[in-house]
């Protein structure tokens, strides 16, 4: 039998509370890089007071029975009666796609199990942004697109099937990521367990007002792909990811110029990362839309493939990435190092790039300080930056530690380098070629970056909609 009851400790999904509870109203997301966000505060509990428990639909929770429909009808009639919660208590439920409503919290209780079905006929085929282009794909295990309001709590686990790889080799279609939400206005993920195969964990695109709070993440893949999002939080998650930990994506080529929508008011903060094919944080590289206003602090880095952040892009991509601010941060196990800027090369051209001057790159205004590293083997790499379109504000301030290299710069204006105060064992501590600023004193000079070929346009060129092959 359905339940009615009034829950006071199940989280709201509402869009003024998401920005409540991460201290972001508006006067703050302006001022991010200046001032840290309050303390969040808890949401306040749906007005509805619903409450349904998908075995009142026919849920077994034993593992091995297909509990899709009786999940699906309880999200469903939660959905189309106001919105509340939908209760899923301890068991192991499998299942195919979920897709949630508008209004509706999914509440997992500790020993409640949502298990991806291995078998793709249980995801529907719709139209999915993978690496930074729309194109047929199969939806997310759990999934919302055109919704507001909506929140996955509890202390429960969230699993992807045991299947390899990111594409299907029969369809080429894109496997399913873990979570995923389109155009959901108002979207808050906390306290979860999520495990996932070899795409993708969780993937927000075109939404606004996001918060993930205490998730664990732990991955084959990417953990979150924050994609084409505004005024998101990710706080207090702890990430063992074989690629990057988190990536910030705004579309790729002329599709994503077209479209034109950023990502743009990111914080994440007191997050610890485990990353074991890439990088702890990622932004890029598929920047066509704007990559700007990111704030990260008081974070550990605790293992990266190559280095622990990595900002990557390439002529073709055009747009900006700009006011980027990273502060308060612990670094160690970086195989590569600390920090690498790769503007001219990182991944795939697109077969319809924004073609010139205009596809080049836009960055400006890099901050990181107070950052302690520890035998890092190189400190920062940045060299790769187009000589036509220098990054103009890079600053490094109040960094600690040891690595084994020091800095390389080229192509940058007004930098500062101030207390920083890293034992380098091997060559130069700054090594720079067309850098001016202050703190430079001392640098060795390198040669010149080499300036790419010039990327043409299409031939034919770009319109919105047409087919433009796979996009990776």
């Amino acid at each position: 039998m359905n339940k009615t009851v009034r829950d006071a400790s199940v989280p709201s999904p509402s869009r003024r509370a998401v920005l409540s509870a991460a201290g972001l109203g508006v006067a703050a997301l302006a001022t991010t890089a200046a001032a840290a966000p309050s303390s969040p505060a808890k949401p306040t509990a749906k007005a509805t007071g619903l409450r349904l428990d998908p075995r009142d639909f026919g849920a077994r929770g034993d593992g091995t029975t297909k509990d899709t429909v009786a999940l699906q009808t309880a999200l469903d009639r939660c959905a189309v009666l106001g919105g509340g919660v939908v209760a899923i208590s301890p068991g192991v439920y499998l299942t195919g796609a979920l897709r949630l409503g508008s209004d509706t919290t999914l509440l997992l209780a500790e020993g409640a199990t949502l298990q991806g079905s291995p078998d793709l006929a249980d995801y529907p085929v719709t139209q999915v942004r993978w690496e930074g282009r729309w194109t047929p794909g199969y939806v997310g295990l759990i999934w919302a697109q055109d919704a507001n309001n909506i929140a996955i709590a509890g202390k429960g686990r969230i699993m992807g099937s045991r299947r390899p790889g990111r594409v299907d080799k029969a369809s080429g279609l894109r496997h399913p990521a873990l979570l995923e939400f389109v155009e959901v206005q108002g979207l808050s993920v906390t306290d979860v367990h999520t495990e996932q195969n070899d795409m993708w964990s969780i993937h927000p695109v075109y939404c606004d007002d996001v918060l993930f709070r205490g998730v664990t993440v732990n991955g084959g893949a990417d953990g979150i792909d924050v994609d084409s999002c505004r005024r998101v939080v990710i706080e207090r998650c702890d990430f063992d990811t074989v690629d990057d930990c988190i990536s910030l994506k705004s579309g790729r080529g002329m599709e994503g110029a077209v479209i034109g929508r950023p990502t743009e008011d990111v914080r994440i903060s007191d997050c610890t990362f485990r990353d074991h094919r890439w990088a702890c944080i990622g932004i890029g590289s598929e920047t066509s839309g704007g990559i700007r206003k990111v704030l990260v602090e008081r974070c550990k880095c605790l293992a990266a493939y190559t280095f622990a952040i990595y900002i990557k892009s390439r002529p073709g991509r055009g747009a900006f990435i700009e006011d980027i601010v990273m502060r308060d941060l612990e670094v160690s196990g970086a195989k590569d190092g600390f920090l690498r800027l790769n503007l001219l090369d990182s991944g795939k051209q697109d077969p319809f790039p924004v073609p010139g001057l205009e596809g080049v790159p836009t960055a400006r205004n890099f901050t990181f300080e107070r950052i302690k590293v520890t035998d890092v083997p190189v400190l920062v790499q940045a060299t790769n930056i187009h000589p036509d379109k220098p990054l103009d504000g890079f600053t490094l301030r109040d960094v600690t530690g040891t690595a084994t290299k020091g800095m390389s710069l080229a192509n940058m204006r007004n930098v500062t380098l101030d207390k920083v105060e890293v034992t380098v064992a091997e060559g130069p501590k700054l090594s720079i070629s067309n850098v001016t600023g202050r703190g430079l004193a001392g640098a060795t000079a390198l040669p010149p970056t080499a300036r790419p070929a010039n990327v043409p346009a299409a031939d034919p060129p770009y319109r919105l909609g047409m087919a433009s092959g796979k996009p990776n």
